[in-house]
């Protein structure tokens, strides 16, 4: 090939330095996106055979890496909905079509009209629904997975029916006398039909020997003890260790409510060492209309819709996918990656579980962009085109010179 050849290598040695600046240029115009992935473009020799005695000049070949299994340094924000994965794995968005990608983007915010949770390219995020307890995981499948959105959970009224009781009785409480005819009063909080809480006085009464009773009261009436209960009294008999005996229940019903059942069992009747009986509602079911305040996110992907009232209930649990090959995953508009069979197949599971990493509430992965890198390589790559534009320029007058030769 001769000058030809030489022409030909310095145009491929431009080509190939005009594809080093372009991820150059991508990287630093991405340096502040979350979750941005920096590009590099790896150079390989193609060579042409030489003969003795001669020397044919070859080309070079350009490859874009992204290097997406670097992670980047995170952020601290003060938003619940800026989430970061540390270690391996990554969320899976939707976007406006349906189709699915993995990101590491977790800039997320409550889109106003629709109330999902959506990054700032627009992508939703994907969560599996707790609404039937823990959800069916396919392993290799965006199946089952929805958009994650809290805003549409308001809590709705609903009465109470059952509760719970836990705590100690002092074992060396006197027996009660008249008056004040009680050892310990507690209370519980129940729900009406339409949501109105109702406040219920519990007064314990030590009658004997490890032996209470305890009775309900209307806690809204005036000088309620010993008027007429609303429930009980229900006998409570301890044995020589402090134990219960048998499932004890006090059952009244709520003023304009539903019948209701306080479990006693979870009760004992020993010698505290602050000498003083501590009784407490375990859990109370029921509750009224609550609109929802925010959410909350915990290192395992749960989701929680937090409430007015100060509630809050468990209400997605985020995903975290895998792949085999990270490195390999096409690069989409939107920061976001796509599966190919190089990458290999999305493997789906959930923070903490199968090497995959835990998700961080309020943080977020920056870039992995290291301007300072990235203007040197610039500097190189422009040195560079230089060079070979020079390769150029002299082949091409050598070649004229010798087309010259005829004339």
């Amino acid at each position: 090939m001769g000058l030809y050849g030489v022409l030909h290598a310095g145009v491929s040695g431009m080509n190939a330095q005009s594809n080093r600046l372009g991820t150059v240029a991508d990287n630093i115009q991405n340096q502040n996106t979350t979750g941005y992935k920096r590009a590099s473009t790896e150079f390989s020799s193609l060579l042409i055979d030489p003969s003795p005695g001669s020397y044919d000049a070859g080309s070079v070949d350009t490859v874009v890496r992204h290097r997406i299994s670097e992670e980047g340094t995170g952020t601290a924000t003060n938003s619940p909905t800026d989430l970061t994965i540390k270690g391996n794995g990554f969320f899976v968005v939707k976007d406006g079509s349906g189709r699915s990608y993995l990101t590491r983007a977790g800039n997320f915010v409550v889109d106003g009209q629709t109330g999902d949770l959506v990054n700032a390219a627009g992508m939703r995020l994907q969560g599996y629904s707790l609404a039937n307890g823990e959800p069916s995981v396919s392993l290799n499948s965006f199946d089952g997975m929805m958009n994650v959105n809290v805003a549409k959970l308001a809590m709705k009224t609903s009465p109470s029916t059952a509760g719970t009781l836990e705590g100690n009785l002092f074992s060396d409480t006197p027996i009660a006398t008249n008056p004040p005819g009680y050892s310990l009063k507690s209370s519980i909080t129940t729900y009406d039909n339409l949501g109105h809480p109702f406040k219920a006085d519990l007064y314990f009464a030590k009658t004997a020997n490890n032996t209470w009773q305890v009775t309900a009261y209307d806690a809204s009436l005036p000088g309620n003890y010993p008027g007429t209960p609303l429930g009980g009294p229900t006998t409570l008999t301890f044995n020589a260790f402090g134990q219960i005996a048998g499932a004890p229940k006090l059952n009244f019903t709520v003023p304009n409510g539903q019948p209701f059942t306080l479990d006693l069992s979870p009760l004992s009747q020993v010698a505290d060492v602050a000498q003083v009986s501590d009784i407490k509602a375990r859990s109370v079911n029921g509750n009224a209309a609550s609109a929802v305040e925010g959410a909350d996110i915990d290192t395992d992907g749960t989701v929680y819709a937090i409430y007015r009232d100060g509630s809050r209930r468990a209400a997605f649990r985020i995903p975290v996918a895998s792949v085999g090959s990270p490195d390999n995953l096409t690069p989409r508009a939107g920061n976001v990656f796509d599966v190919n069979p190089e990458s290999g197949p999305a493997q789906i599971g959930f923070a903490n579980v199968g090497g995959r990493g835990h998700i961080q509430s309020k943080m977020l992965e920056n870039s992995t962009v290291d301007l300072g890198n990235e203007l040197a390589t610039m500097i190189e790559a422009q040195t560079t085109y230089g060079a070979n534009s020079k390769v150029f320029q002299t082949g091409s007058e050598m070649l004229e010179l010798l087309v010259n030769l005829k004339r």
